[in-house]
């Protein structure tokens, strides 16, 4: 397979590099979804099997039942669904109402697919945005069903012969506005032919 664009996944402990979310390839489940996250914010689903993609709301429950798609990632806040905002009031606020970068995956009525990023963390240049925010954007620029990815330092797009390394984004953990700044994460999703 030929990688198109890549985009950083859901959410990991930084000292161990383990995904702290529900995480399912190729019918094999590698994580769960801890506790914590559950409470704080991963809400949210996107699933993949083949051509198809769904990004559905997820919870505990769910979780214990599987999914019948191979690929599977959760994450969150869900943002859009079905073409609404969504309510974020269960959603740790702190998380919710500050500024950061912030990526997310997307999908619009027509099921094309948006990985989208929002740069941060760099005064004078990008502050981030809340997920209100970020909501109203990607719902902006066409979303049906939105999952706020992991974002922060992670938060990183690739894409194929695009400059250097790839990097289209300014990610922040180099704490340089430039293209160089991406971090070891967890996990991924990206688009291939």
């Amino acid at each position: 397979h030929h990688a198109q664009a890549a985009i950083n996944g859901s959410f990991f402990n930084m000292q161990e590099g383990q995904s702290v979310c529900f995480l399912q390839l190729d019918g094999n489940l590698i994580d769960t979804t801890s506790l914590s996250e559950f409470r704080q914010r991963t809400n949210g689903i996107v699933l993949i099997n083949k051509n198809k993609i769904a990004i559905e709301p997820w919870d505990k429950q769910k979780e214990r039942s599987g999914t019948t798609y191979p690929n599977a990632l959760a994450s969150g806040p869900l943002m859009v669904e079905n073409g609404n905002i969504c309510d974020f009031s269960t959603v740790s606020q702190s998380f919710v109402n500050t500024k950061h970068p912030r990526s997310a995956i997307c999908i619009t009525r027509d099921r094309k697919v948006l990985l989208i990023t929002v740069d941060g963390r760099f005064p004078g240049n990008a502050i981030g945005v809340n997920i209100h925010e970020f909501a109203h954007l990607v719902k902006l620029l066409g979303a049906y069903d939105a999952l706020n990815l992991d974002g922060g330092g992670s938060t990183s797009l690739w894409m194929d012969q695009a400059g250097e390394n790839g990097i289209v984004n300014c990610p922040c953990d180099n704490r340089k506005f430039d293209h160089q700044g991406e971090r070891r994460i967890a996990n991924a999703i990206y688009v291939y032919k």
